[in-house]
């Protein structure tokens, strides 16, 4: 309906189709602001995805100016460890990696620990997306204000499945994608930037946010730099408009299905799973067993299989998709000592059936007799 009515450009006519996508643009970032408990929608700025958002905020935060220390954990997903990798390799940055316990959970003193006094920002998942467990991210929000930090939270595993507080969990940066608990299509995500953010402005250097990308933004094109106003100054280019659309018919639905009751039916699918095998010599389960403290996401091995060959039965078999190996995170892996190889993800969603968890449950059992 949105193709056929109103795809047009935003903010680059004043016809009704280009008039009617600024309004869906504009009501979407108001929505995602209100669920995240924002202040300024204007604050919400689109991106591509999840990866994307969070080079905006890292190498916008961290700029071109060298000297910063940064703060991360081994949990992280390389959209996180691969630009800060890159910043420390080059000497930009120093990096900092806090461990986690054998549970997959990092401690929030340990964040505070490893704070010098030239460390700029934390980056951190809310959720592994190894092992689902949830870190206490207002408890670490808290550290990062008591000494000054910006603190980024990478929401992929959690956004529309946790409740989520930008005020009350002290966030600076928040960084969601759109396609997973979302339930938008891909090619959408978004970031949020804090008041406590460095402001935009059209002298680049220390003190002050740098774009990820520039270009045009349709409101004002007679700028020789990037206009320096939220969102326009992270936004250069013409937005996916398609992506936004599906993103406001997830939250639509999210609107009529409370979040609790989805992580509720997600943890309980995963809960099955580790009363069937946790103690079954066959398995191997990685992270916690307290389901108050992990999403609907349980990382395993079967004894005599790697996670590959797992996964390739199971798809081929069975018709289940899972995802086998790294999982783009090779730091936890290194871990739980299951790197090269990697382990099987299990991941149901919102739509997810008590017929599908009992097919899934036998197929492994099968797998691993």
């Amino acid at each position: 309906m949105f193709l056929a009515q109103d795809a047009a450009n935003p903010g680059r006519a004043g016809h009704r189709m280009a008039v009617a996508a600024e309004q869906l643009i504009d009501d979407v970032r108001l929505r995602l602001t209100r669920l995240f408990d924002g202040s300024d929608f204007r604050r919400m700025i689109f991106a591509m995805n999840c990866t994307d958002a969070l080079n905006m905020a890292i190498k916008g935060v961290l700029g071109e100016v060298a000297g910063h220390h940064v703060v991360s954990t081994v949990l992280e997903h390389n959209s996180v460890s691969r630009p800060l990798q890159a910043m420390a390799n080059s000497k930009q940055i120093e990096l900092t990696r806090v461990d986690c316990n054998d549970e997959g959970i990092v401690d929030p003193d340990d964040i505070a620990a490893a704070i010098r006094q030239n460390t700029k920002l934390i980056v951190m998942t809310h959720a592994s997306n190894v092992l689902g467990t949830i870190q206490d991210a207002k408890a670490i929000g808290a550290v990062a204000r008591q000494h000054d930090v910006l603190f980024c939270l990478d929401a992929a595993q959690t956004a529309g499945v946790v409740p989520i507080s930008i005020k009350d969990m002290q966030i600076d940066l928040l960084a969601f994608p759109g396609h997973k608990s979302l339930l938008g299509p891909t090619g959408i995500g978004g970031l949020y930037v804090g008041e406590r953010c460095p402001e935009p402005s059209e002298v680049r250097g220390a003190g002050h946010m740098r774009p990820w990308r520039e270009g045009g933004t349709g409101g004002d094109s007679s700028t020789t730099t990037q206009p320096v106003l939220y969102p326009y100054y992270l936004e250069g280019g013409t937005p996916n408009t398609v992506g936004v659309s599906g993103l406001a018919a997830g939250l639509e639905y999210l609107g009529q299905h409370p979040m609790v009751d989805t992580l509720a039916h997600e943890r309980h699918m995963i809960q099955a799973v580790w009363d069937r095998f946790s103690e079954d010599q066959r398995f191997t389960i990685y992270g916690t067993p307290d389901p108050s403290k992990r999403v609907g996401t349980v990382a395993l091995n079967i004894d005599g299989y790697e996670s590959s060959d797992a996964g390739s039965i199971l798809d081929n078999s069975f018709n289940i998709a899972v995802r086998p190996g790294l999982h783009c995170a090779p730091y936890i892996h290194r871990r739980i000592n299951t790197f090269p190889d990697g382990a099987v993800r299990i991941s149901p969603g919102p739509f997810s059936t008590g017929e599908e968890l009992d097919a899934l449950l036998d197929a492994l059992d099968q797998i691993a007799t």
